[in-house]
């Protein structure tokens, strides 16, 4: 049977979306190559016919959650009366918090980053620098850009270390609580 000219780059991008969200939700040991395929619809067998490595895999699906949340999470500046409010009401929330699966990356694995090998911690640089490049832009509302603004990196960090810590303490009046204040936080410093 002969399949489409794009079906090889469908299968791969079915793939990467599957990794995406499982080693999100489940860490980047939590979850091994015949498990990412099954949630992908297909048998490990494949898996070399689309990846050299693991490692591969796991870098791009990386890139492929930042794709996925930082239109999301910096979307809704974009015109908005009060961008960084925009900013952080998207990112320090409850359905968030929830859905570490569909959310950031940077959050949901940062902490694993420093042990993984070069290739998967290009990955975790690039999408920290492009989620402190979308911020900086947020901080001087679309102003030309130089070096990032101290501001960006401050914010970056209180917001992933939010959203880390109420995810940890496993009391959903206590993390809507860390979430609220890290938000409070960040308005009065800026």
């Amino acid at each position: 049977m002969r399949y489409p000219d794009d079906h090889k780059d469908a299968v791969r991008g079915r793939i990467v979306a599957a990794a995406s969200r499982a080693l999100r939700g489940l860490g980047l040991t939590g979850v091994g190559i015949p498990a990412l395929m099954k949630r992908a619809g297909l048998t490990h067998g494949g898996f070399y016919r689309h990846f050299e490595s693991r490692d591969e895999l796991v870098a791009e699906a990386l890139r492929a959650a930042a794709d996925e949340t930082l239109p999301r999470i910096f979307g809704k500046a974009v015109g908005a009366a009060d961008p960084l409010a925009a900013v952080l009401d998207t990112y320090l929330s409850a359905p968030h918090r929830a859905d570490a699966e569909h959310g950031c990356a940077l959050a949901a694995l940062g902490a694993e980053a420093p042990r993984q090998t070069p290739e998967v911690r290009r990955a975790f640089a690039e999408i920290a620098r492009r989620f402190l490049s979308e911020m900086d832009t947020v901080v001087r509302r679309g102003a030309p850009q130089g070096e990032l603004h101290d501001d960006a990196l401050a914010i970056t960090a209180a917001m992933i270390g939010g959203i880390v810590l109420a995810r940890l303490v496993r009391d959903e009046s206590l993390a809507d609580r860390v979430l609220a204040a890290t938000r409070r936080l960040v308005r009065r410093a800026t």
